[in-house]
Formats: C-alpha cells, sequence, structure tokens
C-alpha cells in the first residue's frame, strides 16, 4: 500500500466539519485515536525515518487495534508519501507484550480525538490534540485529495507534506507555549506547573 497526504491547520473546526457534511461527506468515525511509535534501544527505525507503531481507535467503551509499519517518507509534487504495511488485531496489551518482548520501546505517544469523513472519494480526518492546533489530513489518490480540499473551502496553499513534528515546531514558535500531543504531556506538564509554584513559594 502507498500512503498519499497532506495536512493543514484548521482555522474553524466544527464549521469545517459541517462544510464537509454538507458537501456529501460521510462519517466514518468519531472518536479517540491512540498511536504509540515503537522503537529499538538504538533507534534502528528513527534512524531509516521508519515507523513501527500499534493505532487504536476507542468509542463507545469498543476499541480496534492495527499493527502498522511506513517506510521512509518522501515528497512527490507537495504531497507526503509514504509505503505503508497494516494489520487490524489484537488486544492491544497482547501486542504490547510481543514488542516487548522483541526488545521494542514506545518512543512517542500521540492521542486526539478525531471525526473521520470519507468525501469525494478521499479521507478526510479532522484532528483535536490536548494541546495543539487543530489540523486536518486528508488522504487518497492526488485526484481524489484536490477533490476533496475544494469541497472542504480551505485554501489550498495552507495544505502542505510537512510531517506532525513541523506543525508541532511552528505552533510552538508561534505561540511560546510546548505542544501537548498526548494525556500524558499534560500531567506532566501540570506536575511542572506545580513544582514551579511549590519552588516560589518555598523561596
Amino acid at each position: 500500500m502507498r500512503e498519499v497526504e497532506i495536512k493543514s491547520v484548521v482555522d474553524d473546526l466544527d464549521a469545517r466539519r459541517r462544510t464537509v457534511a454538507v458537501n456529501g461527506g460521510r462519517l466514518v468515525f468519531e472518536g479517540r485515536l491512540e498511536d504509540r511509535r515503537y522503537d529499538t534501544i538504538d533507534d534502528a527505525l528513527t534512524a531509516r525515518d521508519e515507523v513501527l507503531r500499534l493505532r487504536t481507535y476507542r468509542r463507545d467503551g469498543r476499541s480496534d487495534t492495527a499493527l502498522e509499519w511506513k517506510g521512509p517518507r518522501t515528497i512527490e509534487n507537495g504531497y507526503r508519501v509514504r509505503d505503508e504495511q497494516s494489520v487490524n488485531s489484537g488486544p492491544l496489551e497482547t501486542l504490547e507484550l510481543i514488542l516487548d518482548r522483541l526488545g521494542y520501546r514506545v518512543t512517542r505517544a500521540i492521542d486526539r480525538h478525531i471525526v473521520q469523513f470519507e468525501l469525494e472519494g478521499a479521507v478526510v480526518r479532522f484532528e483535536r490534540y490536548p494541546r495543539m492546533d487543530d489540523l486536518v489530513e486528508v488522504e487518497g489518490e492526488p485526484v481524489a485529495i484536490e477533490r476533496a480540499v475544494a469541497a472542504l473551502g480551505m485554501a489550498r496553499d495552507g495544505f502542505t507534506g510537512d510531517s506532525l513534528a513541523d506543525f508541532v515546531g511552528r505552533y510552538e514558535r508561534r505561540t511560546g507555549t510546548r505542544a501537548a500531543l498526548a494525556d500524558a504531556d499534560m500531567l506532566l506538564a501540570a506536575g511542572a506547573d506545580r513544582g514551579d509554584r511549590d519552588d516560589g513559594a518555598r523561596r
């Protein structure tokens, strides 16, 4: 399989969601999406620009997990392109145990609420993180991607093949605030804030 996609910051997620629905988008999932990225102790996958992850969709007390691999990223005509292989499996705990026994460790956790549509032959996914810009990802073949972006009504030049890390960097430079891509990041930030207040009180 070949993954072809572009992303953009969303100016108004709720309004754009309504636009997609009005323009014929079919809602296929709304709920929580959790990614856990894995690598070896020497970061061999990162060095090769490969991704190994467990991806879990959660909704209404149910969950579905897939084991996914992505090859090195390339940019083709402004689209981000990767080879991708995925297998639906589970339960999550068993997959986590297998990866642990094979020597893999979690290197990045990503948690967000998503709203995913099928629109104009493409997948349109809105993503809301614990603390970061709302994003929209459009995935499919280039012709379908362009039709979906037009139906979204957003400026085409706002979409890029940039990685999530690029969007994080721009958010942090613009706001002066550290992004939080996972629930645990928010807990760590809250703990750091409490520690700063406690130090200030002692001084």
